[in-house]
């Protein structure tokens, strides 16, 4: 609402950051702009350029009502009243206060262009109604016409303003296209809609004014206009992106930080951070930056940066990464990276510059289309040279005209859309969300998969694996061990916690509970001692035990004297992980491991599951090189849940994230895996192999109509007495949308 005339489209990738933004501004057009600025704290603009050419603004109307601007929230800029040049003007080291870094312009414009689109689709199919009951069809009066003075003014006016509602979004496109000397789809359907309106305008004023006799395509027109906007709607629908990786990578870290001031900590905004800065992060928070610790001792989920599925004990000078979750100590930070240079930042980069550099393949139709507009315009003209020479200028002008009529793409346009339509309402049924359904579409032949292990082959969450006894009540074992850990944050205290609850087991209070640092916790159950501890810590304390034999981390249980207890928990397979490997394998695509977890917990995933390609201790970046090297031997498809897996999701030919996992994971995917199964992931693949071969079945229904029209009303045949009627091409036509509509629906699972 506050945008005034202001367009914000982008088209042409991430806007991640804008630290570097250079705004040239000529302020003879600017109007009467508003920039007076509510959003935040604006005392440091980072490297912001602001260099103003006052004669290309328009009325653009930048009021931002967010937040405190400290003594700026009420300063207006009144640009339509200044004179001077501020095209020397350096606003480095001003910082706006708000993080512009996840801001998706481009994601913006897909939803202005769909809300658009919609629009005119809804009011053309308003105007397309009535003129189903005055306009002739093809010439020729239907039984449902109605004629009556001044209805010919009546079509002629709905269709004109059919033609300014509904044509914007073709005559644009086709420009692009043109410009770039590809036409394609948008310059097919322009060329169909400019001559059946234009031509029908001459058949009125003609008819009208000076009582000539010719026929008019206002009908075929609006019915054009109608169905390629509800084409076009359906692949927007289809297309858009259900979030943006960097917007939600943004969201991450907090918005505010615990910043020391003296001796002392102040609440302040995040963006104010700079290197050097200290700050104190408290249980359960997220690191607001990178940094390295000052003081004290907690433990570190990383898992979503790192892919390490346990969390990771930090003390002082141990580096902490930005947007991980601090467990139940509390830190002292200093901050050694922001922006651009932290892992967050950096991150950005990477995504940004694989979604840009990832060329999607031209698809078939707009190819088909393009060789269809030189067919028919070429038809055309030479229908014009020919006949003209044969017939006169008469008879070839029409016949030249119901040629380019005749090249008009109704079942074409309809082609792919109504196959995307039902390829993800098949897939939703299935529990799959469809994002980029061209992505999808190269499924059809995969060669390998990568999987991320932590959340997409594992559970994702730590559980009990495994509790053993030393002549002890395993209920009462099990109950003791949940009294000491009910009040810790921490997943392996969690996860002992809800076993005890699962089992319907009363969980004692607990007292004097302290930490053992390095080693566990200690305290009091029922008035006597207890201590949950690692095996380090007993063979320090000369306890003899016998160590328990499992693959996840082990703690026991010690009244001080000798162990009660051992407790192994760990990131569980998958109930569905070995079915969905086979499956892989059955058809003929090499599972392939990829993990940030260390080399032996990838191993023994890896052996259980049947999968002997590993690469274990992988960085965001390593996941790409890999995702790049098997590419290069074939079509590679990936799988991921985390952070760390959204550059290797972009990069992939076709890539599926969790639904359990990251919003960052699912933006960077082309597919959701919405439903808990792996083996749907192959549903899916099965899908696109059949989406595949409606497509291009429905491709040579659209196309194969115009292929024998085009030459046909051309009048190729006539040396056999062979000429298309307007009224039989029309009737065809029909046919051939209805035919591509139907085969649509055939598609099946």
């Amino acid at each position: 609402d506050k945008m005034g005339d202001m367009d914000m489209s982008h088209d042409h990738g991430d806007h991640h950051d804008m630290g570097n933004m250079k705004m040239d501004h000529d302020h003879d057009k600017m109007g009467d702009m508003d920039m007076s600025h509510d959003h935040g704290d604006h005392h440091d603009m980072g490297n912001m350029k602001m260099n103003h050419d006052h004669d290309k603004m328009g009325d653009m109307d930048m009021s931002h009502d967010h937040g405190d601007h400290h003594d700026m929230s009420g300063m207006k800029m009144d640009h339509g009243k200044m004179n001077h040049d501020m095209s020397g003007m350096d606003m480095s080291g001003m910082d706006m206060g708000h993080d512009m870094s996840g801001m998706d312009m481009g994601g913006m414009h897909m939803h202005m262009n769909h809300g658009d689109m919609k629009k005119r689709f809804w009011w053309s199919l308003v105007l397309l109604v009535p003129m189903l009951f005055v306009a002739p069809f093809m010439g020729v009066d239907l039984p449902f016409t109605l004629s009556f003075p001044g209805s010919n003014w009546v079509t002629a006016a709905l269709a004109t303003a059919m033609y300014l509602v509904g044509t914007k979004p073709f005559f644009s496109g086709a420009r692009g296209e043109l410009k770039e000397k590809k036409p394609a789809m948008m310059s097919l359907i322009s060329m169909g809609l400019l001559v059946t309106y234009w031509v029908s305008m001459y058949a009125f004023v003609a008819k009208t004014f000076f009582d000539v006799d010719a026929m008019d395509y206002f009908l075929e027109f609006a019915t054009l206009v109608v169905i390629m906007l509800l084409g076009h709607l359906i692949e927007m629908q289809a297309t858009m992106k259900a979030g943006n990786a960097t917007s939600e990578l943004s969201k991450l870290t907090p918005q505010t930080a615990h910043v020391k001031h003296g001796d002392s900590f102040m609440d302040m905004p995040v963006s104010s951070l700079k290197s050097g800065s200290e700050v104190q992060v408290l249980a359960g928070e997220s690191f607001p930056a990178d940094g390295t610790v000052l003081s004290g001792s907690s433990q570190v989920d990383e898992s979503l940066m790192t892919g390490e599925s346990k969390p990771v004990q930090k003390a002082e000078k141990a580096d902490v990464i930005g947007g991980t979750i601090n467990g139940d100590g509390t830190l002292v930070v200093k901050v050694t990276a922001v922006g651009g240079d932290s892992f967050i930042g950096k991150l950005k980069q990477t995504l940004n510059q694989t979604e840009s550099s990832s060329t999607k393949a031209e698809s078939l139709a707009n190819k088909v289309a393009g060789w269809l507009f030189w067919v028919g315009l070429l038809s055309a003209v030479a229908a014009l040279v020919i006949w003209t020479a044969v017939s006169g200028l008469t008879t070839a002008f029409n016949i030249a005209v119901t040629t380019l009529i005749i090249a008009c793409p109704h079942a074409l346009g309809l082609a792919i859309p109504l196959v995307i339509q039902r390829t993800k309402a098949i897939a939703a049924k299935d529990g799959i969300l469809i994002k980029k359904h061209g992505a999808v579409l190269s499924a059809k032949h995969l060669d390998y998969a990568l999987m991320d292990k932590t959340g997409t082959l594992t559970t994702g969450h730590f559980q009990v694996l495994k509790l053993a006894t030393n002549n002890y009540d395993e209920n009462q074992a099990l109950a003791t061990m949940a009294a000491l850990e009910q009040q810790s944050s921490h997943p392996l205290a969690q996860a002992i916690v809800k076993k005890a609850q699962d089992a319907k087991i009363d969980i004692p209070n607990a007292s004097n509970v302290q930490n053992i640092a390095g080693a566990g916790l200690t305290g009091q159950v029922n008035g006597q001692d207890y201590s949950i501890v690692s095996a380090r810590y007993l063979h320090e304390k000369k306890i003899n035990f016998d160590e328990l034999d499992s693959d996840g981390s082990v703690s026991y249980l010690t009244d001080g004297n000798k162990v009660l207890a051992a407790i192994a928990l760990g990131d569980a397979i998958k109930d569905s992980a070995k079915d969905f490997v086979d499956q892989l394998k059955a058809h003929h695509i090499t599972p392939v491991l990829i993990t940030g977890d260390g080399q032996s917990t990838a191993e023994k995933v890896a052996h259980e599951l049947g999968i002997t390609d590993v690469h274990a201790g992988v960085s965001p970046q390593d996941k790409i090189d890999w995702v790049k090297k098997y590419q290069e031997k074939g079509k590679t498809m990936m799988i991921g849940d985390g952070i760390n897996d959204s550059p290797a999701l972009a990069q992939a030919d076709l890539s599926v994230a969790i639904g359990a996992g990251t919003a960052v994971a699912q933006a960077s995917a082309d597919a959701v895996l919405i439903s808990q199964s792996l083996p749907k992931i192959i549903d899916l693949i099965d899908l696109a192999h059949h989406a595949n071969q409606k497509e291009l079945q429905n491709l040579w229904w659209g196309a194969g109509y115009n292929i024998l029209a085009i030459p046909t009303a051309a009048g190729l045949f006539a040396f056999a007495g062979i000429m298309l009627n307007p009224m039989i091409g029309a009737v065809v036509m029909s046919l051939s949308t209805v035919v591509v509509a139907f085969n649509a629906i055939l598609l099946r699972k």
